[in-house]
């Protein structure tokens, strides 16, 4: 006789791309599989990040973290993520390549947990795809919309080509670069970025560009303002 064991003593079904779970049980299986470094809940749908590679991914990654690392380091009451989990609501758990956040306490739309992850929308997030067709563009992109992330980033690697789109009146709307190819983050005063540098692999210039943001009038008010100045 075959006596069933207790769902209790059960084991615990890995995490597969395709599954469709709650947040909550999401989180249970992603727990159990301690080395698996990349998974994501997008509209309910579970993702599982397959190797990445170094051109296609970990350099570009790179970059972006150099750059906003340096915004962060200048801007007191910003803080800074690399592949944080969010908690966006209750079909959305992403992992996202980078975030800004603004201190809850300095007016920020996120928080973070006492079992420290982030719960809410970051003000800006930014993801590295392979190509127009990665998931960054459609599902996750709403999802990000919906919960009022500000400012959404996607450089995808493929067509050397990079999005920032901002949200106004509940929508993603482009930003286009200036005639010097600079776009200026609405969100973040003093954070800019030399899209054409940044794509051709020229990061003096882009930390060149950064820097004169980090020197204008706009960023110095907003350090003052997240201060109580």
């Amino acid at each position: 006789m075959v006596t069933q064991q207790p769902a209790s003593q059960m084991a615990t079904p890995p995490l597969e791309s395709g599954d469709r779970l709650s947040r909550f049980e999401f989180e249970r299986r992603y727990r159990t599989m301690p080395h698996t470094k990349k998974a994501e809940l997008i509209e309910g749908v579970v993702y599982v990040a397959s190797p990445l590679r170094f051109r296609s991914h970990a350099e570009p990654h790179g970059l972006l973290i150099v750059w906003a690392g340096m915004y962060k380091v200048m801007t007191p009451g910003v803080r800074l993520g690399d592949n944080a989990t969010v908690r966006l609501d209750l079909d959305n758990e992403p992992q996202p390549d980078v975030i800004l956040l603004i201190e809850q306490s300095a007016g920020g739309q996120a928080r973070l947990t006492e079992d420290d992850y982030v719960e809410g929308a970051p003000e800006l997030v930014v993801e590295v795809a392979a190509s127009s067709a990665a998931n960054d563009l459609y599902d996750k992109k709403n999802a990000y919309r919906r919960n009022r992330v500000q400012e959404y980033i996607v450089w995808q690697i493929f067509e050397n080509k990079l999005d920032w789109f901002c949200l106004q009146e509940g929508e993603y709307i482009s930003l286009a670069p200036d005639a010097d190819g600079v776009i200026r983050s609405q969100v973040f005063p003093g954070l800019w970025l030399a899209v054409p540098a940044l794509l051709q692999g020229d990061m003096v210039q882009v930390l060149a560009v950064l820097q004169a943001g980090l020197n204008s009038v706009e960023h110095t008010e907003f350090v003052q303002r997240l201060s109580g100045i």
